[in-house]
């Protein structure tokens, strides 16, 4: 089986904006969409190896998100042929030309599969992404739950740099938010189709709303100033590198005894996953 060439991945943290991003883009009539595609990359143990592929057929079968998929699993195949069958499944079950999966994590490894493949890197204002961590109950305060924001925009730092310039682009969760034509042409320019409207109305077919500005910069109203100092203290740097203004509240120096008590409140009152 011939791989797919240029398949479209969008990467970034969990709750930066990725799910209302993907049921636009498969709105489109040219773009099928595969969500949460990380049982593609997580068993991938280093830059030389790749899974062993009886264990890899045993890790799918008690994997929640793959067999929800109903994809077949081909044991002819290699392991890039086979993940890759995955994306073409989908693009048939689809009948659509084009095909792009999420992923939220090691999406580096990707390129071990798909070298020429493009990437849209969504990024959200850290602040609103902690708190919404808590909200789901992945983390018990701030502090760790901004931990998979800080993951995934260091892993996209650095890949960045080698990826050519082609196979990048980059938005912000409040571009889409508050221009999401402008921000929807931007990509569909950069995937090489043209922008449909019905882009826009994925509301129709999900249980999400349409893009409302209300849902920016919660963090202001919703966080006590201790917490915006909190995170800030761990993010401050990498909210100015990526243009998000700073509250103006004090920093707090998080010492060794401070970060344990603070992971120990995590561990209190964050849910099981």
């Amino acid at each position: 089986m011939s791989l797919i060439s240029e398949p479209i991945f969008l990467v970034g943290a969990e709750r930066s904006g990725t799910t209302l991003l993907r049921l636009m883009l498969r709105s489109h009539s040219q773009l099928s969409w595969c969500n949460e595609f990380e049982y593609s990359v997580d068993l991938i143990p280093n830059e030389q190896e790749l899974p062993i592929l009886d264990d890899y057929y045993k890790w799918l079968a008690t994997h929640r998100i793959f067999r929800a998929t109903n994809f077949r699993i081909d044991r002819g195949l290699d392991y890039p042929q086979l993940v890759n069958s995955f994306l073409a499944q989908k693009k048939t079950i689809d009948s659509k030309p084009l095909v792009g999966a999420t992923v939220h994590r090691h999406f580096d490894r990707l390129l071990r599969i798909w070298p020429k493949a493009k990437f849209i890197h969504i990024v959200r204002d850290g602040r609103d992404v902690a708190r919404s961590c808590i909200g789901m109950g992945w983390a018990g305060n701030v502090w760790t739950g901004i931990e998979r924001w800080i993951e995934a925009e260091n892993l996209w730092a650095d890949m960045k740099q080698s990826l050519p310039k082609e196979q990048q682009i980059e938005i912000t969760y409040e571009s889409l938010i508050y221009q999401p034509d402008t921000t929807l042409k931007k990509l569909c320019d950069f995937i090489g189709i043209n922008f449909e409207s019905e882009m826009l109305n994925y509301h129709k077919t999900s249980s999400y709303d349409s893009p409302d500005p209300k849902l920016l910069n919660q963090w202001q109203h919703k966080l006590s100033d201790r917490e915006i100092q909190l995170v800030e203290s761990r993010i401050s740097h990498m909210l100015v590198e990526r243009n998000y203004e700073l509250s103006g509240l004090p920093l707090i120096k998080v010492d060794n005894l401070l970060e344990q008590q603070l992971r120990l409140q995590c561990l209190v009152k964050a849910r099981p996953i």
